[in-house]
């Protein structure tokens, strides 16, 4: 599926976040975009998984020429974020299930494949809500990156991250992503986006 930006640009209250975004996003391409904190990257991010709307110009995905409907968009791009919230009441397992009864999984991956991948084994059982905030990230990413989807969006994915988890994401993504298009939002940590191989920066569309 291919993203493509044409004069796009948000708008909040009186402020613009970004403007005069001219980008093709193509299927199976790693693309860094980078700014620091506040420049706009959340915002930017949220209207490429078609969450937000822009205020001008469009955002259109497509596949093989085809426009695609806002349906079929949200069942082909998944993103992981910190400020994205989980259900805190769930243990693991129950948010691994909820999230794969609207979403494939790869390979057809069960549950006990996904927590045994995301390296929360032991934590099936345990209440979300008491998951430290490194467990938390992982659990995003492990759902992120193991959805059968086209376009993942991920938004500064080594927060809260160890080096050791840290090791844990680039492997997900050399074993799960390569084949998708991935689109990084950071603030300069090379660790989560040195396989981009296509860099942007919101400092160039203000």
């Amino acid at each position: 599926m291919k993203i493509e930006l044409q004069k796009a640009g948000k708008k909040y209250f009186r402020e613009w976040i970004f403007r005069n975004v001219d980008i093709c996003l193509e299927p199976g391409e790693k693309v860094a975009v980078l700014g620091p904190n506040g420049s706009g990257k959340s915002t930017f991010l949220q209207l490429l998984s078609g969450a937000l709307l822009s205020t001008e110009g469009s955002v259109i995905f497509s596949r093989k020429g085809e426009v695609i409907n806002s349906e079929s968009v949200f069942r082909n791009v998944c993103i992981a974020a910190p400020y994205l919230e989980l259900i805190e009441e769930f243990t693991l397992k129950e948010i691994i299930d909820f999230h794969f009864s609207f979403k494939k999984s790869v390979n057809g991956f069960k549950s006990d494949d996904i927590l045994q991948i995301s390296g929360l084994e032991a934590s099936r059982n345990k209440v979300f809500k008491h998951f430290s905030s490194g467990m938390k990230q992982r659990v995003k990413l492990s759902l992120a990156l193991l959805s059968d989807v086209e376009i993942v969006l991920l938004d500064e994915p080594c927060s809260n991250l160890d080096a050791t988890a840290i090791n844990w994401y680039k492997d997900l993504v050399r074993d799960y992503g390569m084949e998708r298009l991935i689109v990084v939002c950071s603030n300069n940590q090379l660790d989560e986006f040195a396989y981009c191989s296509r860099k942007m920066n919101m400092l160039d569309w203000k």
